[in-house]
């Protein structure tokens, strides 16, 4: 047995390659002891190979994975001390719910009544101890992702792997779902790893964020660090809306810059940029400001025509054209928004603005790689 570390799960230098394809590309990771990490990314990223590779369902071509500080190349999954919930519930119809969950007791060879006491305890924790006699196909989709979480849960597993378990769910089964996987992950203290494709889902639940692309980690850190400071255009087209406005910088010095992205739209900035290079700025929707009247020349603004101008529930969302061609979106609380948008239609002309914190300095034009963060 190892001593486990600091981590409960350790990649060093993991490939999984099928046949001239690197899955997972050389990925070094630490997962930290009682945290909720979620592996994000596009179909194909190598979000759910990481999560096969550690449940042992495959095994990796190249490199060390630790599990509690033990390789576990090799190991088949029912020797490992970790247990995983998928999308697909893969209940026995047959049984009733508490029999379901104790299935796993069963097979351990524990007593019939203290598998079924343990059984109730897990029923409680995901709030489903009134529907232990049910049977699944009594239970609505949500009540059945919980059957399979306290299913997962009763065996006291060392990590918990969740793959899309909440992809088969409608929008308010998904939130509300979200909100208890965090309440029974926080209460339980054992290592969730979340993967899923949904970067909201990520954002909210995850004590850190690794958002992976072509088999790599592009980066790993906690929610906010990973919206407000993205390491790439990747991961900040990917994360959340983002505007892209590419240009020359022409100032460049004492921690800020200015960009000329032509047609007369000057940005200006915090960060360090290399004056005469390209590069790519990026702009959160909800950073902007739309108005009626004229940027007039100034910095950080620009005249704009109006091409769409939706209602978000709480929210407005307005979609731009700016002189230089590029489409913007901007998104503003109603309550704060200027309330003359509120008469505003496709054609008309208003000025969008923002401030110089607000940019982000994302890498050269062509998108590939970072050149600074935001100055919190």
């Amino acid at each position: 047995m190892g001593d486990g570390g600091a981590y409960d799960v350790e990649f060093r230098g993991i490939t999984k390659r099928f046949g001239s394809l690197a899955a997972v590309d050389n990925v070094d990771l630490k997962v930290r002891k009682g945290e909720f990490l979620s592996l994000l990314g596009p179909s194909g990223c190598g979000k759910t190979t990481s999560l096969r590779m550690i449940a042992g369902f495959e095994q990796p071509d190249e490199g060390q994975l630790l599990i509690d500080g033990v390789d576990a190349v090799g190991v088949p999954p029912y020797k490992r001390n970790v247990n995983t919930v998928f999308q697909s519930y893969a209940l026995f119809p047959h049984m009733s719910v508490l029999d379901n969950v104790a299935f796993g007791l069963k097979q351990r060879g524990m007593s019939g009544s203290e598998r079924r006491r343990q059984a109730q305890e897990a029923l409680e924790l995901v709030k489903l101890s009134d529907r232990s006699t049910h049977r699944p196909t009594m239970l609505s989709g949500g009540q059945q992702q919980r059957v399979a979480l306290a299913r997962a849960l009763v065996m006291n597993p060392k990590v918990l792997l969740l793959d899309e378990p909440l992809g088969a769910l409608d929008l308010k089964l998904r939130k509300e779902m979200q909100i208890e996987l965090k309440r029974i992950q926080e209460q339980v203290g054992i290592t969730f790893i979340y993967v899923t494709h949904d970067q909201e889902e990520a954002l909210s639940m995850s004590d850190r964020v690794a958002v992976m692309s072509n088999g790599v980690i592009e980066q790993l850190d906690e929610p906010r660090v990973i919206y407000d400071r993205p390491a790439s255009a990747f991961v900040a087209d990917f994360i959340g809306d983002m505007n892209f406005v590419a240009g020359t910088v022409t100032e460049g010095a004492d921690g800020r810059y200015a960009v000329d992205a032509g047609a007369g739209l000057v940005l200006r900035g915090h960060g360090d940029a290399v004056r005469g290079s390209s590069v790519t700025v990026g702009l959160r929707p909800e950073r902007l400001v739309a108005e009626l009247g004229s940027s007039q020349g100034h910095d950080n603004s620009a005249d704009a025509t109006v091409l769409t101008k939706m209602y978000l529930g709480d929210q407005i969302q307005i979609v731009v054209s700016i002189a230089t061609g590029t489409e913007i979106v901007v998104r503003e609380q109603r309550a704060s928004a200027d309330p003359a948008l509120d008469s505003i239609h496709p054609g008309d002309r208003i000025v969008i603005r923002w401030d110089d914190k607000a940019l982000l300095l994302l890498g050269p034009a062509d998108g590939a790689g970072p050149t600074t963060e935001e100055t919190p």
